[in-house]
């Protein structure tokens, strides 16, 4: 009985070590978005990731066959949904990306590749907790067809042709700085003073115009 207590307090004694040693250091680094994740938060984020999937979720199949036409289709949802955190070439190197916590991961990399069409599916669904993935479906089946074909685009991110490229950006949304610049331009010609009308030529008695 004796060994049990100390073995408990023990357990809480460095529990509380611990935890005074974490707010010692939030206290003195804070907490920002711009950090990037430690590999031990990264690690232990996947797992419970992995963890919070249900199995059946994870063995799914997609029911959209791999076409042409349906990695086009998922190209240009991408390009209008995800392409600004994600970026179009799938590396996550957008601003919107860098101000987000964890970084949107570059699903071009074996992290994301490696996982099932069943996993990648789920996330696109469901989103993550605690990051900015948000969950995306609609809950009507044309709206899981779309995330099937944005599987399926996902896999072809690592041989995206440079005109693939060039297409989404004629898909992509106006992004929030272009939306600035254009209100800016907006204001200044409506702060602009109106030009005078040119004067008409006066005439002479004669009907000639004066020169």
């Amino acid at each position: 009985m004796k060994a049990l207590l100390k073995a408990i307090g023990f357990i809480l004694l460095s529990a509380f070590v611990f935890a005074t040693g974490f707010l010692l250091w939030a206290r003195s680094h804070g907490f920002s978005a711009r950090a990037q994740p430690t590999a031990l938060e990264q690690a232990v984020a996947r797992r419970v990731r992995l963890l919070a999937m249900p199995e059946t979720a994870r063995e799914r199949s997609n029911s959209i066959a791999a076409t042409p036409v349906a990695i086009r289709e998922g190209l240009r949802h991408y390009a209008d949904h995800c392409a600004v955190c994600h970026a179009n070439d799938g590396s996550g190197n957008t601003d919107m990306g860098k101000g987000l916590y964890p970084r949107p991961p570059d699903m071009r990399l074996p992290a994301t590749q490696e996982l099932t069409d069943g996993e990648i599916f789920y996330i696109i669904e469901n989103g993550i907790r605690f990051t900015g993935m948000p969950a995306w479906a609609p809950g009507t089946p044309e709206g899981e067809a779309e995330s099937w074909k944005l599987v399926h685009f996902i896999r072809h991110l690592p041989e995206l042709r440079p005109e693939e490229l060039e297409d989404m950006e004629e898909l992509n949304p106006i992004s929030m700085e272009q939306l600035r610049q254009q209100l800016e331009q907006e204001r200044l010609l409506e702060s602009e003073p109106p030009q005078p009308a040119p004067a008409p030529a006066r005439l002479h008695e004669h009907g000639e115009r004066s020169r």
